[in-house]
């Protein structure tokens, strides 16, 4: 049979469509050959001219079609194929955008789906809300979806139930419609086969010393990490768990080495004589990446003055072991994390304006986003008397 590729070109009947390779990320390696290893040669623009067919046995040109391919995680991409593709990164949506991709669409297919007059429902604004920021964690909107698809069918169980008084009525006897579900039917029928999603935030207010809201980002979407830091006698000792990865153990090692060359110039009580243990909570999850840098310089300067940080704020960044602050990834991702969350600051790197401005007005209206170039003024953003500042 000829190949996949040969196979699609036979049905479109064109020489120049446009392919969709979904989830290029998924592709699985194995003893009989890795698919990735075929698209190498697909989508490298000086091969692609003859491409190799087994079934034609002979050179065919697939450079006029237009390959797109998407992916949930571009870091599982081998770096050969990575390098053939332009990288085009799509943000999460927000809450204002979910909603109305709910009102707009995702109602209505479920509705026609378990067979449904649109005027048989009415489901309210907050209760879509609700939906969403306690019962999903995703940036999409499939596991949105499937909720709107629980509400559906719990309707049309409330029909069934009323027609069944009455088998012979052509009309639902005697109730009320549209059906109205607000806020306090959607934990009713959702809390048994649906889990609550636990904001972490409010478990942990208000915050120790040593304790600090990280932002990190995920296949879902952006996160909320907290960042833990104790001290107990020791030798300066660093202990870490969570799960973490080499790049942020690294980072750990940066933030107090910043900490140890200040200390003396900052006036702050240095951590030599303690053992330090970091821990991010979470521990059967991987973390790494380099932009937790400035959330473990504020929990361990918070830790070596004992005083508190802002319990509304959350920090990103990578730092140098010289104090600058460097540009993450993810910007609007880990800004919709902490509103979600119900952060009020978020403290990013300076040089990453150009993607916070890139972010929708009305989020940046409702968020006090403070941009910092250096430890100094990431810490003097976080803490609501600083140590650090004052001796400036």
């Amino acid at each position: 049979m000829p190949g996949r590729i040969i196979e699609a070109l036979k049905h479109c009947k064109t020489n120049h469509p446009v392919f969709l390779l979904d989830e290029v990320d998924k592709l699985y390696s194995g003893n009989q050959g890795s698919p990735s290893a075929a698209l190498l040669e697909l989508l490298d623009p000086e091969q692609n001219s003859t491409f190799h067919d087994h079934y034609l046995n002979m050179p065919f040109d697939v450079s006029k079609i237009m390959f797109i391919a998407t992916a949930n995680d571009i870091e599982r991409l081998e770096p050969a194929l990575k390098d053939r593709l332009e990288i085009i990164e799509m943000s999460g949506y927000s809450l204002k955008e979910k909603v109305k991709i709910c009102e707009h669409h995702l109602l209505s297919r479920q509705l026609s789906k378990h067979c449904i007059s649109p005027d048989y429902v009415n489901l309210d604004r907050r209760a879509i809300m609700a939906m969403i920021e306690e019962y999903t964690m995703e940036a999409g909107v499939r596991q949105l979806e499937r909720n709107v698809g629980a509400i559906c069918r719990h309707v049309a169980l409330r029909l069934a139930e009323a027609l069944n008084s009455d088998p012979g009525a052509d009309v639902l006897p005697d109730m009320e419609l549209p059906i109205k579900i607000n806020e306090a039917d959607i934990h009713r029928i959702l809390k048994i086969k649906h889990m609550k999603r636990v904001k972490i935030v409010e478990k942990m207010r208000p915050l120790p010393p040593g304790v600090c809201f990280g932002l990190s980002v995920t296949t879902n979407g952006g996160k909320v990490m907290p960042i833990e830091a104790s001290k107990s006698k020791g030798t300066g000792k660093i202990v870490t768990t969570g799960h973490l990865g080499k790049v942020l153990n690294e980072s750990i090692l940066v933030a107090k080495g910043w900490l140890g060359a200040n200390a003396e110039r900052f006036g702050l009580k240095t951590l030599e004589e303690n053992d330090i243990h970091v821990h991010l909570p979470a521990g059967s999850i991987n973390k790494d990446g380099p932009s937790a840098g400035t959330g473990l310089a504020c929990a361990l300067v918070s830790l070596a003055t004992g005083v508190p940080l802002r319990s509304d704020a959350a920090v990103t960044g990578e730092i140098s072991l010289t104090g600058h602050v460097l540009p993450i990834g993810g910007v609007k991702e880990k800004v919709l994390a902490a509103q979600r969350e119900g952060l009020r600051r978020v403290v990013l790197p300076k040089s990453n304006e150009e993607e916070y401005l890139k972010i929708d007005e009305d989020i940046r209206q409702e968020m006090d986003v403070v941009l910092a170039d250096t430890v100094e003024e990431v810490i003097g953003a976080m803490m609501e008397k600083s140590p650090v500042l004052a001796k400036l």
